[in-house]
């Protein structure tokens, strides 16, 4: 495994974290705010934090390599930074 492997797993696993808190509290609000779901909250709870989980690993995955400061050297701006 590479150095710049090593380094993105290391940011992506401390990315995922917060991720998945931004996952999860957007996944409650919207549990508890819509009626069809907040009728099934005991099934539909589990599978919100299921998929929280799941899916902080490709979006923080995706994060990562724009908090190397190496990375925006010499690029164009995109959608993201501006």
């Amino acid at each position: 495994m590479s150095r710049e492997t090593k380094t993105r797993i290391g940011i992506a696993s401390l990315v995922s974290l917060m991720v998945n808190a931004v996952l999860f509290g957007a996944g409650l609000i919207a549990v508890l705010m819509i009626p069809a779901l907040n009728a099934n909250v005991f099934v539909a709870l589990p599978v919100m934090i299921v998929l929280s989980f799941v899916l902080a690993a490709p979006i923080s995955w995706a994060i990562a390599p724009r908090l190397r400061a190496r990375y925006w050297r010499g690029r164009e701006p995109d959608f993201i930074a501006g």
